[in-house]
């Protein structure tokens, strides 16, 4: 009699399929027809509403995502997702205020959403508001310590700042460890690399003494201590030696103090036996291919284990070791 019968939910996970498959090909427009009468059908369903704002998304078609996902944001349904997609939308028009408000919002309502605090401080930035930005992305590591992004575009400000190459280094490595199959983490490794040559080719005493941020001023002075192996150029060998003896004098020294899971990463890394292969795997194909395949190739087995270790576990960052804002 006129009423529209809902779909069931393995009809609405068909349909859902059904075009996700068409958007992994790149048929944006056949997504946006199986998704849109889907929803005709079904109008209280969010899920294939946030499947047709993607799909538009996707399309460049910003304004119609927002249109679709306009009465979902402003709905008591709206999650973090929702909020993402909103915000990108807004991005995708250039619409750069809408998007803070948007992650405003989201962020009041999911205070522990860390992909919000990321996504805030990339418009942010955008806005050429850095000091903003990279107070949302620490705030981010602080609430959400295990989400990765954050530290990327953390390692990403660091690295432009002039005094920022130790932070860059630092965030850079875990971002790298937490998200080792991204494609990113390769830019990321050169990142961390040319940080740590940087740093080397300064007088790292001097500017442990210029330092004001503790924890930063005892990395500084921990480093300084073994800038005489660098005279022999900063490769993955002598990374691995200066990292090393790093390792040995910060747990003497700081590691009750200021504890920090990348060192602490570092330590059981020396103990198993495998820390000269991490460091290989960190720097190695991004200082030189073939010295860094001949490395592995001469030392097979070492390499193997590392990997073993490195695919069988999850690198996660606990709370509380955020020490740039400090």
């Amino acid at each position: 009699m006129g009423s529209v019968i809902a779909f069931g939910q393995e009809d609405v996970a068909t349909v859902r399929e059904n075009a996700r498959k068409f958007m992994m090909s790149g048929d944006m427009d056949n997504a946006i027809m199986v998704l849109n009468k889907a929803v005709q059908t079904d109008q209280n369903n969010t899920d294939l509403q946030k499947d047709l704002a993607l799909a538009y998304y996707y399309k460049k078609d910003y304004a119609k995502g927002l249109e679709v996902i306009k009465p979902v944001l402003n709905s008591d349904s709206a999650d973090v997702a929702v909020y993402q997609l909103a915000g990108t939308l807004y991005r995708g028009t250039e619409n750069a205020k809408e998007a803070e408000k948007v992650y405003k919002a989201g962020i009041s309502k999911f205070p522990k959403a860390g992909p919000l605090y990321s996504e805030y401080g990339e418009v942010l930035d955008a806005m050429k508001n850095g000091s903003a930005a990279i107070s949302q992305w620490e705030k981010g590591m602080e609430i959400a310590p295990s989400y990765a992004d954050n530290y990327y575009n953390a390692s990403i400000y660091y690295y432009k700042q002039p005094e920022g190459k130790l932070w860059a280094a630092l965030y850079g490595e875990i971002y790298a460890n937490m998200q080792s199959l991204n494609p990113k983490s390769n830019s990321i490794k050169q990142m961390v690399l040319d940080s740590y040559k940087q740093l080397f080719s300064s007088d790292l005493s001097q500017a442990a003494s210029r330092e004001k941020n503790p924890f930063a001023k005892a990395v500084l002075e921990t480093f300084a201590r073994q800038s005489g192996i660098s005279a022999q150029g900063l490769t993955p060998e002598t990374l691995a030696m200066i990292r090393t003896r790093f390792v040995l004098d910060w747990m003497n020294n700081f590691a009750k103090q200021y504890p920090f899971r990348l060192f602490e990463m570092h330590q059981q890394l020396m103990k198993d036996g495998i820390f000269d292969s991490y460091n290989q795997w960190m720097f190695g194909p991004v200082a030189s291919q073939p010295n860094f395949e001949a490395w592995a190739a001469a030392h097979k087995d070492e390499y193997d284990k590392f990997t073993a270790f490195h695919t069988s576990r999850i690198f996660k960052m606990p709370a509380g070791q955020v020490y740039s804002n400090k």
